[in-house]
């Protein structure tokens, strides 16, 4: 898979449906969404509107029951499961709600185990672990394990470790979601000065108006459908 000049993801007309006959519930419905590259872009709605089912669909992590996902230009459906294994571990980062985290290992550690999944090298890893710390302005507090750290800082090392491989695109599910609002505004800077000094782009799916209003871009979801895009 190799990358393009054209948009780094695309939906064409996506769908996704769950169960079958009489109990299938549309998840979403004829999604059309064009991301470029350096995009910050929030997809908003209510709880249920459709939003980390798409950013599933986007990532790889589920398949469309209708319509195609293009990264770089390559169907994603069409992909051997091998290739969208290595293109989650290597090109897209992901930051979860719920921070994640490996509770009996420090910060750093936590940082360094996709890269240490991979096969790397420990004084490699080290290096861009202590790096992506740092990005996220937790350099002091690497040695500390997640207990030991607010939610705030929890949710920081979540975001060190999906900036650690270097990806290409991060996705955000509800990364403000379990915080206070003032620390849910730090978590928004944070992730706008991703996308816009590493040169990364930045999904993020979000019920959060100050995290919305952050973004470059916006699509607002109901019960599966786009309604705007900002």
């Amino acid at each position: 898979m190799q990358a393009s000049d054209g948009p780094i993801l695309t939906a064409s007309a996506v769908s996704r449906v769950f169960g079958s006959g009489e109990t299938a519930v549309t998840a979403l419905s004829a999604i059309n969404l064009t991301v470029e590259q350096g995009d910050f872009l929030a997809v908003t709605g209510r709880s249920g509107s459709g939003k980390t089912t798409l950013l599933n669909l986007m990532s790889g992590l589920d398949r469309p029951s209708t319509g195609s996902v293009y990264f770089h230009g390559d169907d994603l459906s069409q992909l051997r499961e091998a290739d969208l294994v290595d293109m989650r571990r290597h090109r897209i980062g992901f930051v979860f709600q719920s921070f994640g985290l490996m509770p009996l290992l420090s910060a750093q550690e936590n940082v360094e185990l996709p890269l240490h999944i991979s096969g790397m090298p420990w004084r490699e890893r080290r290096q861009l672990a202590t790096e992506s710390l740092q990005a996220v302005g937790l350099g002091t507090r690497a040695r500390h394990r997640p207990f030991e750290l607010s939610g705030g800082e929890q949710q920081r090392v979540s975001i060190a470790r999906a900036l650690v491989t270097q990806p290409e695109v991060v996705f955000a599910d509800e990364p403000t979601g379990e915080l206070d609002a003032s620390t849910a505004r730090s978590i928004a800077e944070t992730l706008a000065e991703v996308a816009a000094s590493r040169r990364a782009t930045v999904i993020v799916a979000t019920h959060d108006l100050d995290l919305a209003a952050t973004a470059q871009r916006r699509v607002d979801l109901v019960d599966g459908q786009v309604v705007s895009q900002l």
